[in-house]
């Protein structure tokens, strides 16, 4: 809850533009900035990852290990996989799961869970799902939460973004295919897919079950062949309102 110390991890500096306030003095480990601040007046630990599993789950262990954060919380943008989303909508992870972790078949890949070994008996099944409590109450926290209208700058009208809970999905390579977007959200109908979040609790569970991770990300296009969105000029805005969604959430996990 709100005395462990949080620890804020976010791939790109634009994803962690709004996040930290009172930022303080930069420790450099392994290659990662990491500096205290505060986020909903919560003190916290912040890193800017870069992208990809490998270092995202670096900087989960720096966290964890060098600064003993006991709860965790990632922010940033997603590629849609649900067409019933759109644009600017926010995705709280119920899960995270690796999707390009597995077998590869001839004609198919089975996903199973990192680490696991089927072949042993072990389970394998695959994503780490959020605590029933956490759920409840980050559900309670983001209840009522109204965000604005997208900006017209954005080419998709003034639709106005909505808060989900979804399973997220992670994975090293930028999803700009159609039919891969469709295979992924059928096979784990999931909402959304990006590159750090199966990483962060992958670590977080190596840890222990009691660390919360909680992944926030806005959607910044759907993830398939054709996009009218300039993704770079559009992230500044995604990260926004994700961090929009985090401040909110923060003081509760």
């Amino acid at each position: 809850m709100a005395n462990r110390l949080l620890g804020v991890i976010s791939a790109l500096p634009e994803e962690l533009a709004d996040l930290c306030e009172r930022p303080g003095r930069i420790d450099k480990i392994g290659g990662h900035g990491f500096w205290r601040g505060a986020i909903a007046g919560r003190d916290a630990v912040f890193v800017e990852s870069g992208p990809g599993k490998v270092n995202a789950g670096v900087a989960t262990a720096l966290l964890l290990d060098r600064f003993d954060c006991r709860a965790l919380l990632m922010c940033g943008v997603a590629g849609g996989l649900d067409p019933a989303l759109g644009v600017g909508d926010v995705v709280i992870g119920a899960s995270n799961t690796q999707h390009d972790y597995g077998t590869q078949r001839e004609s198919s890949f089975r996903t199973i869970q990192p680490g696991s070994r089927p072949s042993l008996g072990e389970e394998s099944t695959p994503g780490y799902r959020m605590d029933d409590g956490l759920t409840e109450r980050l559900r309670v926290v983001a209840r009522g939460l109204v965000l604005e209208p997208l900006p017209e700058a954005v080419g998709v009208g003034r639709r106005l973004p909505a808060v989900h809970f979804g399973a997220i999905l992670t994975g090293d390579s930028f999803v700009n295919s159609e039919t891969l977007r469709r295979r992924l959200h059928v096979e784990f109908g999931a909402q959304a897919v990006e590159m750090e979040g199966g990483a962060v609790a992958q670590v977080a569970r190596r840890w222990g079950d009691d660390i919360p991770f909680v992944n926030v990300r806005c959607l910044s296009d759907l993830a398939g062949v054709e996009s009218h969105l300039d993704f770079r000029a559009f992230l500044p805005v995604a990260a926004r309102y994700a961090s929009l969604v985090a401040h909110r959430l923060a003081p509760v996990i």
